[in-house]
């Protein structure tokens, strides 16, 4: 497994030349033939990597010292578009596909298609969906806006004729996540279909998407992710441009710490995995505290100024992130979906009432114990840490114990912080994405500030598509402007 890793990892130099001569965007009258196999490697490694420290700033997780970030800050404007590049890569892929005949190549990348489009319309809201990708086959090149509505129905859609197209038994090639067990890849997109349709839970009673139906019959009768070893994960490996994602970063200076609201929630549970994410203080390392010595970790309050945070960090009481991140080429995998965040799914949409409540503690109780699971793997010298024991005994602190909530509001409140604190570099935007949505876990604002829902649409679609953006503009925010804390469809 881990030779047939590299070897995939070592080809990927040659399918980005590859699809680059390929000229999928510019020439439609240049015949290019590969095998999707090829093309599957490069779109998978490129999807599964680690989404950088943008969400972990809004999300409370870390603060900058040495400067002010517009995450952490909720400044920030404008967000690319650049995940149509990744599309018409899966475009070409699926392409291939039909010329094989080979419907789980298809299958996959109707999957990467609602994975690409899922993140675009929680980014911006309305966006190109329909006539999206067309320019080289239609020759249309200013396509017009969907509705975001419209769009998670198509992603909901495209995932239901993935389901039907990876029912069969093959085993493909080129597929470094799951060794290509096409069963694993099925589950995979089941268990989005539930994470779209749980996304979706404020539009439950007034959407057309049947959404609390759909959830239950989805959980009901189709294969879902059911063990922490069929976890959509990526695996690294000590080889470059394979390499864990954080590896030698310089991101992570002088000036990244660990924020007060992540350690604090980590500390007030007892929770041992704040060990292997946080590095002790200066001052209690030059103290002789031991590592499992929670007084020997502190944060940086984020919303702060930076400069105020710097002194208290100079000062050597502020933690960092733990070196493993930075200095093990192959620290940890990178999940897209685990099985962990499958079953706080589960546990929130028992509590709601979707599918059977009595199943939400032991959903709850099973995420906890396989994100332990992963520390146990992956935290090199942390192992004793993460034990099945201490999950066990974890899972029953006064802080932790799903006995201990009596509303459905406490209960929604524990998986949600649960869920957050699995999240550090792991799922990107996810955990800022549930906050909007739920309000949990809390976070400290400035003042009156108010956390953005969106970002600006690229620059780009005012100069070259300006009479669709500006349609799209209107018909979301009534006329007003582009703004970063207007309510697109989702959170209305």
């Amino acid at each position: 497994m881990k030779n047939f890793k590299i070897i995939v990892f070592l080809m990927m130099a040659v399918v980005v030349s590859s699809c680059e001569d390929l000229d999928i965007n510019d020439n439609p009258n240049k015949v290019s033939v590969t095998h999707p196999d090829l093309l599957l490697t490069n779109i998978t490694t490129s999807a599964f990597q680690v989404k950088g420290t943008g969400a972990m700033y809004a999300s409370r997780m870390i603060v900058q010292t040495d400067g002010e970030s517009t995450s952490q800050f909720y400044k920030w404007d404008r967000a690319s578009f650049d995940a149509y590049n990744s599309l018409r890569q899966v475009t070409k892929m699926m392409e291939e596909a039909d010329r094989i005949a080979d419907d789980s190549y298809k299958g996959i990348g109707y999957f990467f298609r609602a994975y690409y489009f899922y993140d675009l319309a929680l980014t911006f809201g309305d966006v190109p969906y329909a006539d999206a990708l067309k320019g080289e086959m239609d020759d249309l090149y200013q396509p017009k806006y969907s509705t975001q509505e419209e769009v998670f129905a198509g992603v909901l859609s495209e995932l239901e004729m993935a389901n039907t197209l990876l029912d069969g038994t093959s085993i493909i090639t080129g597929d470094p996540i799951f060794n290509g067990d096409v069963s694993k890849w099925k589950k995979l997109v089941n268990s989005f279909r539930l994470k779209v349709l749980l996304t979706l839970s404020k539009k439950e009673g007034s959407s057309s998407l049947n959404i609390k139906n759909e959830f239950a019959s989805i959980y009901n009768s189709e294969a879902i992710i059911a063990t922490p070893e069929e976890s959509a994960r990526l695996e690294f490996v000590d080889v470059v441009d394979s390499r864990y994602t954080e590896f030698n970063s310089s991101g992570y200076g002088s000036g990244l710490y660990m924020a007060s609201t992540f350690i604090d929630m980590l500390v007030e549970r007892g929770d041992k995995r704040l060990f292997a994410i946080a590095g002790q203080t200066k001052n209690a390392k030059e103290a002789g505290l031991g590592i499992d010595n929670f007084t020997a970790y502190a944060g940086g309050n984020p919303i702060a100024a930076y400069n105020d945070v710097n002194l208290v960090a100079a000062a050597g009481d502020i933690s960092k992130v733990n070196d493993r991140y930075t200095a093990d080429p192959t620290t940890e995998a990178h999940n897209v979906l685990s099985f962990s965040e499958v079953q706080f799914i589960l546990a929130e949409a028992a509590v709601k009432g979707w599918i059977p409540s009595g199943n939400a503690q032991a959903f709850y109780e099973n995420a906890i114990k396989a994100n332990f699971q992963f520390y146990n793997t992956y935290a090199k010298g942390y192992e004793a840490y993460y034990t099945p024991t201490e999950a066990v005994n974890y899972i029953s602190g006064t802080k932790v114990n799903f006995l201990n909530a009596t509303t459905d509001a406490e209960k929604l409140e524990l998986i949600l912080t649960q869920k957050y604190l699995t999240s550090f570099l792991q799922g990107g935007w996810n955990m800022y994405f549930d906050h909007l949505r739920t309000g949990y876990p809390e976070f400290p604002y400035l003042g009156s500030d108010t956390p953005p829902t969106r970002w600006i649409y690229p620059l780009d679609e005012y100069n070259n598509n300006a009479t669709n953006v500006t349609e799209a503009i209107d018909r979301q925010f009534s006329g007003s402007n582009d703004g970063i804390r207007e309510l697109t469809w989702w959170l209305q």
